[in-house]
């Protein structure tokens, strides 16, 4: 489904995109003062070892401004119309760069509020340093979106039950664990996973180097403006 920051902005060249409202959005943001915002649609920023990404890259876009209070707080107001297709994947992206098989430990905390109408998954997104291999996980979904590929099992792993798939995007595998009931908030074991991927599975090498860890919101339709708010998010890995 996603691709990395990099890959979208290469990718969107070739796209049609509309300009981005300059000021709509800003009104959507907390109370209290944001560090950062931006409604560029490349725009990002460094924060506390994250990188935040508003990352507006398909085709028939509309508006689209984020903010961040810190690394581990941010969001983003989202108006793009209900006409099929991601729109967009704002996020914010923690490096790893270590291989599968030499990581300690590789976890995550979420906390999210999110809209009750519209069409967009809450996910994670986790690349190879290579990007041959992307891992989504959904924490959470709504509306008419769906994972790349077919149904290959139904697992318990890091802490969550997931409905598991496996395509392609014709550029790199795709495997997509969907959460089989939404959640807001939590903890992630992604170690147990990527184990299961390369070692139980064979779908991966064990000495594939994850690269980056994204998290954010793969938005296919938000009509009239909807806010996604990251009330916080941290990775770690070692």
């Amino acid at each position: 489904m996603a691709t990395s920051a990099i890959r979208k902005v290469k990718l969107a060249v070739l796209a049609p995109v509309l300009a981005l409202g300059a000021t709509v959005g800003l009104a959507a943001a907390p109370a209290s003062a944001a560090v950062w915002n931006t409604c560029d649609q490349w725009g990002s920023t460094r924060l506390d070892g994250y990188t935040l990404y508003n990352n507006v890259w398909g085709s028939g876009v509309g508006s689209q401004c984020a903010w961040a209070n810190s690394g581990t707080s941010w969001g983003v107001w989202a108006d793009h119309p209900d006409s099929g297709g991601i729109k967009s994947y704002p996020n914010s992206t923690k490096a790893i760069n270590k291989t599968i098989d030499s990581l300690a430990r590789l976890t995550s905390d979420y906390n999210v509020s999110v809209p009750s109408s519209g069409a967009y998954n809450t996910s994670y997104d986790i690349w190879d340093t290579n990007h041959r291999y992307e891992i989504m996980l959904w924490v959470n979904h709504h509306g008419a979106v769906g994972p790349i590929g077919t149904w290959q099992a139904d697992v318990t792993l890091g802490g969550h039950s997931w409905k598991v798939y496996k395509g392609t995007n014709g550029s790199n595998q795709v495997f997509s664990f969907l959460r089989t009931s939404n959640s807001y908030s939590g903890t992630v074991d992604v170690k147990p996973i990527l184990h299961w991927i390369a070692h139980t599975k064979g779908w991966m090498p064990g000495s594939e180097t994850i690269g980056d860890v994204q998290f954010g919101y793969e938005v296919t339709s938000s009509a009239g403006g909807l806010n996604f708010t990251t009330n916080n998010l941290t990775v770690s890995g070692g």
